[in-house]
């Protein structure tokens, strides 16, 4: 079991690159889509397409929870980017004592009413930088669709900087570098600056894993439907 109490005070290292693509994903989900995100991640009708995303999303919430031991009793668990909460309470409701940070206030909120009775007491949300090192240790470490948008180095200075604070491993996710992504990624880039969403970075993670300082890097395996492509990646250190 992972001392919660314990308190680091340096924080990974990260380019401005980093900063700048962070602010721009928290001012995206707080003015432009939290109303989509909240609507997308519930029971709601939504479009055929938007059907799509939530199914693949569906399906790597549950891949990335059976990359993990059946039974999380006493265990500690950074959901690093969060949301509307539902990977944190799937891992609570198996035991973990659950710590969920997402940048965006609003997503938090929403996440904090959306929390189930059945296992309020294993999970707290709040809102700032996952990377906060006030955060403290953990058995294992999750981040859903929150690294897509960083670069390659600075996915690997994100890890190779939470080791120290990681028992176990990190499950993350990252858009597959094919063709089809990279021809998507070029035409958001055409876009003009002040219409663009976020630009996810579609990766190679075999490119990741050899600018790694530390630790190791595997693919688990990847989830298509319609329009959301992802690979679940795993760490540890």
């Amino acid at each position: 079991m992972a001392d919660g109490t314990r308190i680091y005070s340096e924080r990974p290292k990260t380019s401005a690159a980093y900063a700048t693509t962070r602010d721009r994903v928290e001012t995206y989900f707080d003015s432009t889509a939290t109303k989509t995100w909240e609507r997308l991640t519930s029971d709601a009708p939504v479009s055929g397409i938007r059907a799509t995303v939530r199914a693949g999303r569906d399906e790597m919430r549950a891949l990335i929870v059976s990359s993990l031991p059946d039974d999380l009793r006493g265990a500690r668990i950074l959901d690093a980017g969060c949301g509307t909460g539902a990977l944190a309470f799937e891992l609570a409701a198996r035991g973990a004592q659950v710590v969920g940070v997402d940048i965006s206030p609003q997503l938090v909120e929403i996440a904090r009413k959306r929390t189930p009775d059945a296992v309020a007491r294993r999970v707290t949300f709040s809102d700032g930088d996952m990377l906060d090192p006030a955060l403290g240790h953990f058995d294992h470490i999750v981040a859903m669709d929150s690294l897509i948008y960083y670069t390659a180095d600075d996915i690997a200075r994100i890890l190779g900087g939470i080791a120290p604070r990681l028992s176990g491993k990190m499950i993350f996710t990252v858009a597959p570098r094919t063709p089809l992504l990279m021809a998507f990624w070029r035409l958001g880039k055409l876009a003009p600056r002040r219409d663009r969403s976020p630009v996810m970075i579609p990766h190679n993670p075999t490119a990741i894993a050899a600018k790694l300082p530390v630790g190791r890097l595997r693919e688990i395996r990847r989830v298509k439907s319609g329009f959301y492509f992802s690979a679940a990646l795993e760490f540890s250190a």
